[in-house]
């Protein structure tokens, strides 16, 4: 479709006046959100253009002015129909702007709110429009990260991507260490929701999830409160009862809580292919074989054109100088994500000083996993030796990391919606009971199924021993306790609501730890601390000390423990 130019019969603009920003006139509001405002303009010439502009309050953020310079960045690497081009922009002004291709067409998610699930011919064209977008996207190695229905506006029946606010180049490494945006919580990918780095595998995540919605009518996992919604999706339970059961296989494995293990571009092709011809969609998908053998090189397969040409997409006017972003040059060698450099800012200060659009500061941060292990073993020690205290400290661990939790992911999606308000830190104030009472709901309904695991597995253990080494079942003893501990503690981090207790955690550790020196001194404690605890149990033969009660033989008398 050519975007013309509106005249009257003088020959003049038939739009009134409004408005300008630079040379560009105003004419209404198509969208808006917590970093800028998406106007229709015209330019000089009279031709429609699509432009974003900051908000007031947030147009001197240097935050913000450095996203939509990476946006503008982004965009200009790309050319392809399927992708609304840059035009122009002003990064400097007073009020700095964007300006894109108009795409006179409604968002996805109102096509399906209005006319209900896209079936047939037409989700098949939106699923191979959207495969071609991303292809031609990764084929500039950018990343979009944020693909979901009110991302794709439909020209014609045909998909064209927006928003690339928080696209970046793929081997941008500040990007990485930076963080994104929190987007919405049922279009994040697992690896997002986790904090893990994003690859091509994250878009194609998207991919399945914006089809799956659009085939079903309904969030492919489901509507309800944040914390419920994320768990789903990093376990990967998507409901796809309303998609074609043909077409379900394809967005089941593209919907796997594992990159590795969702199909890749040349994969969905072949997978589409199969089943616009009514083939089962199952035999292109070779996720459990494609990262252990070579496969022999196969051209991508190309649809046939449809029998009446698309109208020409008018090529974009030719844009006006922008300047270009100074970026800092990338590190040499290879970037290992273990720990932030030293005097790094913590997650609460990065929360609470953000601007606009504000990165969420635990996405894409080290997971710490060498520190996690180490406390994972004081937790284990300290259950086989002091049980009751232990407990104590996995509890309150617990109640403080989903508090943590809630507490950061509430501001960050509050200011990605809305911008910083003066009204954030009364507000986060006056939430702040509310969020320790909802997560210590969350400590003790998540605790039930670990706790119930952890004794059968204490259990379990003395059983075995005594098939082994004969004598008298002890489960009170320091052996199975430590078993159970750890079988309880790894249910709570991966079984059902253990996503907000992953990334609280983890927000914890790094704020305690903060840097190479800080990691290695909590690592060196919680070593201390295990191989201490270790030493008094050896020394008390194996008996845990059950202070501050007594010793369970007095409620639970002939299990084998004695005194």
């Amino acid at each position: 479709m050519t975007t013309e130019a509106i005249e009257g019969s003088d020959g003049r603009s038939a739009v009134p006046d409004g408005p300008r920003i630079g040379p560009y006139r105003l004419i209404q509001q198509l969208g808006e959100g917590g970093m800028g405002v998406v106007h229709l303009a015209l330019d000089p010439s009279g031709r429609a253009v699509a432009l974003k502009l900051l908000r007031p309050h947030v147009a001197h953020d240097r935050d913000a002015r450095t996203r939509l310079a990476r946006e503008v960045q982004v965009l200009s690497r790309i050319r392809d129909d399927r992708v609304a081009a840059v035009i122009d922009a002003d990064l400097d002004g007073d009020r700095p702007y964007l300006v894109t291709r108009y795409v006179p067409g409604p968002a996805l998610d109102d096509v399906v709110k209005e006319s209900g699930p896209i079936r047939g011919e037409e989700l098949l064209r939106l699923g191979r429009g959207l495969a071609e977008a991303l292809d031609a996207i990764h084929g500039a190695d950018v990343i979009h990260r944020d693909l979901k229905p009110g991302n794709v506006l439909l020209l014609d029946g045909d998909p064209v991507l927006i928003d690339f606010g928080i696209a970046h180049v793929a081997d941008d490494v500040r990007i990485t260490m930076t963080g994104l945006v929190m987007g919405t919580p049922g279009y994040l990918s697992p690896e997002v929701v986790e904090g893990a780095p994003v690859t091509e595998a994250t878009d194609w995540w998207g991919w399945a999830a914006t089809l799956a919605f659009a085939a079903s009518g309904a969030p492919p996992f489901g509507r309800g409160p944040m914390d419920v919604v994320l768990s789903r999706v990093s376990r990967g339970e998507a409901d796809l009862a309303g998609v074609d059961p043909r077409l379900a296989p394809l967005l089941y494995a593209a919907l796997s809580p594992v990159p590795r293990e969702r199909p890749d571009a040349d994969e969905v092709v072949d997978a589409l292919e199969r089943y616009a011809t009514g083939q089962p969609v199952t035999e292109a998908l070779t996720a459990p074989s494609r990262h252990t053998q070579a496969f022999e090189h196969r051209p991508t397969a190309r649809w046939e054109r449809p029998a009446v040409a698309p109208a020409p997409v008018a090529r974009p006017v030719e844009p006006a100088p922008v300047a270009e972003p100074v970026w800092s040059p990338d590190p040499e060698g290879e970037l290992v994500p273990w720990d932030e450099p030293e005097g790094e800012v913590s997650e609460w200060q990065a929360a609470w000083e953000g601007g606009a659009g504000q990165p969420d500061p635990r996405i894409g941060r080290p997971t710490r996993t060498g520190t996690l292990l180490a406390l994972l073993a004081a937790v284990v020690a300290g259950v086989a030796g002091f049980p009751v205290v232990a407990a104590i400290f996995v509890v309150l661990w617990s109640w403080a990391a989903r508090t943590a939790d809630r507490s950061v992911t509430s501001l960050v999606l509050r200011r990605h919606t809305r911008g910083p308000r003066r009204s954030d830190v009364p507000v986060a104030v006056v939430a702040s009971p509310w969020h320790l009472v909802v997560g210590a709901l969350a400590t003790v309904v998540s605790a039930i199924l670990p706790l119930v695991v952890g004794i059968c597995a204490v259990f379990s253990t003395a059983l075995g021993t005594v098939a082994v080494y004969g004598g008298q079942p002890q489960p009170n003893s320091s052996g199975p306790l430590a078993v159970g501990a750890a079988v309880a503690v790894l249910m709570a981090w991966w079984g059902p609501g253990g996503s907000g207790l992953r990334r609280g955690t983890r927000s914890i550790v790094r704020g305690l730890s903060p840097g190479p020196r800080g990691t290695k001194v909590v690592v060196a404690l919680a070593l201390v601390v295990a191989v201490g605890l270790v030493v008094v149990i050896v020394q008390n033969g194996g008996i845990p000390q059950w202070w501050p009660n007594d010793p369970p033989t007095a409620v639970l008398p002939g299990v084998g423990l004695t005194g």
